[in-house]
């Protein structure tokens, strides 16, 4: 049971320059609605088309879905506190904010692995492709995702409820997240920073290698192709993959690897902005938008409002 004195907590933001915060919330705005629109515009796509009801855009439906939760439990908030002086935040509303993160940063790592999957058995089995890829085997792999990101989310926050914080409360980050709040904590949080190290290894660090070791064999496989414009294609998409997964893997290892004690806040601000808010705003642009049966389902999407 928490014992907290503890009863809301203030967000110290990004960067405490009003003058600077004006401009950043321009752009973080803006990356905000271009995170959320193209999500939206995929999710929407997807169920409406029955032509992309396959596993590759199931998936890629559930990894939009992922990413808007991602980016909704922390772009309103951070922009509201850039907007006002209200800098605030409940110890309700800061532990509702970090299980949706943690769910949402769990639920991204084993997806993306999904996804490598996937499209390692359609390129490498590209015959058996269906009978693998069932509907069974595609509800068992997001059945996988999701409780893997609930329990993830629910150790962490459950540990988090166990420490006390009696203050100083002021979060120097910009979104409440397990690092700066294990600095507050005035209880021991060794057990908190094992379960940190442990998540990082099986989640980020083995779902990282199972990721490229997929994508290794894709591309064993393409340079069994023969025409230069198929190798050209199929490469195309695994780099834009690949760097995606990249940009998203890297900021995290480095984050969570990593005791409290040796956190330095205001690098530590810049590195989350990436995997909270860049790679969700790529995914559509890399994932989707590049994709020809994506950009037929959208057009057929907006000619379908039109009538």
């Amino acid at each position: 049971m928490n014992h907290s004195v503890v009863t809301e907590f203030i967000i110290l933001g990004l960067i405490g320059n009003p003058a600077i915060e004006e401009i950043l919330f321009v752009v973080f705005l803006c990356i905000y609605l271009l995170a959320f629109l193209g999500n939206m515009l995929i999710v929407t796509t997807i169920i409406y088309n029955t032509t992309l009801h396959t596993p590759m855009y199931i998936f890629l439906l559930a990894l939009a879905i992922v990413d808007i939760v991602c980016t909704t439990s922390i772009a309103p908030k951070m922009l509201w506190t850039m907007l006002t002086s209200e800098k605030t935040i409940s110890f309700n509303g800061c532990i509702s904010q970090l299980y949706l993160f943690t769910w949402s940063l769990g639920a991204e790592i084993i997806l993306f692995t999904t996804m490598a999957y996937d499209r390692y058995v359609a390129i490498c089995f590209p015959l058996h492709y269906s009978t693998i890829m069932n509907q069974h085997m595609c509800v068992a792999l997001l059945s996988i995702v999701m409780a893997v990101a609930v329990i993830n989310s629910s150790v962490h926050t459950g540990l988090i409820l166990k420490l006390t914080f009696c203050g100083p409360n002021a979060i120097d980050h910009f979104f409440c997240e397990i690092p700066p709040l294990l600095a507050l904590s005035c209880s021991p949080v060794r057990l908190n920073e094992v379960m940190v190290y442990v998540a990082d290894i099986f989640l980020a660090i083995a779902n990282f290698t199972l990721t490229c070791i997929s994508y290794g064999f894709i591309i064993a496989a393409i340079l069994r192709i023969r025409t230069a414009e198929g190798k050209k294609k199929a490469f195309s998409t695994c780099s834009s993959h690949l760097i995606v997964v990249s940009l998203y893997y890297s900021p995290v290892i480095y984050t969570y690897i990593r005791p409290a004690s040796s956190y330095t806040f205001d690098r530590d601000k810049v590195v989350a902005v990436l995997y909270t808010l860049v790679t969700p705003t790529l995914n559509p642009i890399v994932y989707s938008f590049r994709n020809k049966e994506m950009q037929a389902g959208i057009r057929k999407l907006f000619a379908s409002l039109k009538h």
